[in-house]
């Protein structure tokens, strides 16, 4: 549905993170919250009754240390993970965790490649590679291997600079799923906002319910205008603004069609 036909009065905002709220920095514990974004997502909280979300690869914890109890929901660990109200608890999906010899190929191959970094998860691991991007096809061919045996169970997903080793049976789109079904966000008509391919499934999900999936360098630019364009929402909540980008290639929100997977 094109975003001029939704009312943020009747909307849900489900925004994914890294490279979307924040800017992508050379290592994901250096990201920092630009002045002015919490104070943002506050009042257009409140003015959607409490409809936003944060849904995220990180583990909910991060989204806290980051936001405290600006999003009234947190889907983490790429729908993995769900706390759909401040205070709930946390609900998790019945998923396996990579083999401890997994990660340990893993750590020898970050270890013999400097500028490469292993970051852990809950249920997997991303080996990132924007300080050496030459090597981004090596660190393919070498996690696939690694989950060959067991590719019915886990996938390798393609991130900013990074590639991610997470179990197959939840993705965002399962959160956006999950959590449209539950109170504040249930009737609500979703705009999920995304930067990369883990959010492809979140961006599908919000249109098949009706509302809009927006990736952010083909409406926004960059992460500065997706804030941008909050603060602008924020400020005036009784209609969307216009997106910064509206290209005559791109007239609605609904006519951006993303490749299956």
């Amino acid at each position: 549905m094109p975003l001029s036909a939704l009312e943020p009065a009747r909307s849900a905002l489900l925004l994914d993170m890294d490279g979307t709220l924040l800017d992508i920095a050379p290592t994901p514990d250096l990201v920092r919250v630009a002045p002015g974004l919490t104070d943002a997502l506050s009042r257009l909280r409140d003015a959607m009754g409490g409809a936003l979300a944060v849904v995220t690869g990180r583990p909910i914890e991060q989204v806290d240390g980051l936001f405290a109890d600006v999003p009234y929901a947190v889907a983490g660990e790429h729908g993995g993970a769900i706390r759909p109200a401040p205070g709930a608890e946390v609900v998790r999906a019945s998923l396996p965790s990579p083999p401890v010899e997994w990660v340990m190929e893993a750590a020898r191959i970050a270890d013999a490649h400097p500028g490469v970094l292993l970051e852990q998860k809950q249920r997997g691991f991303v080996l990132h590679y924007r300080a050496v991007p030459h090597l981004g096809p090596a660190l393919r061919t070498a996690a696939l291997a690694l989950i060959a045996p067991q590719a019915d169970r886990f996938q390798l997903m393609e991130a900013l600079m990074a590639w991610e080793i997470r179990p197959r049976g939840a993705d965002k789109g399962s959160a956006v799923q999950e959590l449209m079904t539950e109170a504040p966000f249930a009737g609500r008509q979703p705009i999920f906002i995304g930067d990369d391919v883990t959010d492809e499934d979140g961006m599908r999900a919000a249109r098949a319910l009706g509302g809009a999936g927006l990736r952010v360098d083909e409406w926004f630019g960059n992460p500065a205008g997706v804030r941008a364009w909050l603060a602008r929402a924020a400020a005036d909540p009784r209609a969307w603004p216009p997106l910064p980008i509206q290209a005559s290639a791109q007239p609605t929100a609904a006519a951006t069609v993303l490749p299956p997977r």
